[in-house]
């Protein structure tokens, strides 16, 4: 039995750049990440036992492992401005929006209570390290990793999602109960939305360890069994078509400044007299027509680049700080070969070809190729070493240092 399974907290630890797609791994029961996409990813939920193995071994050897974030820290994340915190009371059923103060959070031993900490991943390594677990699936997808804790008897209620969701238990038990029901209208007389007609199929008592994978629109309801009961949920989310089209159609719109072939104006000097002048001119639309094929906006690959800019953007709760003492170039080239460069806990960063979007920005177009290769390293694997940068100035690599959205690893 070696240290690391006797840790208190639990450590978990940083993923592989390189996931081994093919092999079984424990976090899925001993399926390959490759299986478990074909089998039930957006398909079917799947119970994972001792998904962590770290807890089962300490437990089988007379030990027990704590939660990577124990009580007493995790609830000061509640009192803070740039964390996200809601308070769910289920007797009878109310909610709040954090910051709280120390008097408004409930003692652990009291029941019926749960705290919901939104975007954990940018506020502790564990939660960070988590979420490493899970990057064979696509960045884009991915929203943040949330971390419940309760007091017995603490929920959320009967729900569903609309994305697809890991709930890893972390801490005490939860049980869990859900359903594929068709069914999943909401009642309108609470303040949260909770299922007005849940019907259980399944039940489920998770130990620390266990994880839980439920696909979309699948109601289920978790209930804390012991005081201080954590869950962390790592959540993917599904933007809708139309709020992925007109990110697009917006960004394409604003792209347009930049072509001065469009400033010339139309002209119809074939136009014929008419008996339809209220009609927009035949001459009009076919030359609109020609512009739009011309610069191929009836083309998908139109609208990728401001939809992956859009979806490259950091939560609206994210905060950047420049460094207090910023390096000059030279330093910063210095600094590089000995430290890894690293995107900071709330910058997003997503590829599209060989151009990199990060947070919400183009980062590539117009750079030298030794920037380009760079922010293609940072996007793959979300850190840089020293290679062959030359120069720094007025690169976006050196610019987004100085905007505190990738940051020197401590």
């Amino acid at each position: 039995m070696t240290s690391f399974y006797l840790s208190k907290p639990y450590e978990p630890p940083q993923a592989p750049s390189k996931l081994p797609l093919g092999e079984p791994w424990a976090l899925f029961g001993g399926i390959s990440p490759d299986q478990f996409m074909a089998r039930y990813w957006h398909k079917k939920p799947l119970l994972i036992r001792r998904a962590i193995p770290a807890f089962a071994l300490s437990a089988n050897k007379g030990g027990s492992l704590d939660s990577p974030i124990p009580t007493k820290e995790l609830l000061k994340f509640a009192l803070q401005d740039e964390v996200e915190a809601r308070l769910v009371k289920s007797n009878p059923w109310s909610f709040d929006s954090g910051p709280f103060s120390k008097r408004a959070i409930p003692s652990i031993n009291k029941p019926d209570w749960t705290l919901l900490l939104q975007g954990m991943e940018a506020h502790h390594p564990a939660a960070a390290n988590i979420l490493s677990w899970f990057r064979f699936i696509p960045d884009a997808r991915l929203d943040d990793l949330m971390i419940s804790i309760a007091g017995i008897g603490g929920g959320v209620g009967p729900h569903f999602d609309s994305y697809d969701v890991f709930l890893i238990q972390m801490s005490g038990r939860r049980q869990w109960k859900i359903s594929e029901q068709k069914d999943l209208s909401l009642n309108p007389n609470l303040p949260l939305k909770i299922l007005r007609n849940f019907k259980p199929e399944r039940e489920w008592t998770l130990e620390p360890g266990d994880m839980l994978y439920l696909p979309p629109h699948v109601a289920h309801d978790g209930i804390a069994l012991d005081a201080g009961c954590q869950t962390w949920s790592v959540g993917f989310r599904s933007p809708s078509f139309k709020e992925l089209l007109q990110e697009g159609l917006w960004r394409l719109a604003e792209s347009l400044e930049n072509i001065p072939a469009l400033e010339s104006k139309f002209a119809d000097p074939k136009q014929g007299a008419t008996h339809s002048a209220d009609q927009l001119p035949e001459e009009l639309i076919k030359q609109l027509d020609s512009k739009l094929k011309e610069l191929k906006l009836d083309k998908i690959d139109g609208f990728l680049p401001g939809i992956t800019a859009y979806l490259s953007e950091p939560k609206q709760q994210a905060l950047f700080d420049a460094p207090d003492k910023p390096l000059k170039p030279q330093e910063f080239l210095r600094k590089l070969r000995s430290s890894k460069l690293l995107p900071h806990p709330q910058t997003r960063i997503l590829s599209l070809g060989e151009q990199v979007y990060c947070n919400g920005e183009s980062m590539t177009q117009g750079q030298a190729p030794d920037i380009l290769a760079a922010w293609q390293t940072l996007s793959a694997h979300k850190e840089l070493r020293a290679g062959r940068l030359k120069q720094l100035d007025q690169s976006s690599l050196y610019e987004a240092y100085l905007a505190g959205w990738l940051v020197f690893e401590h």
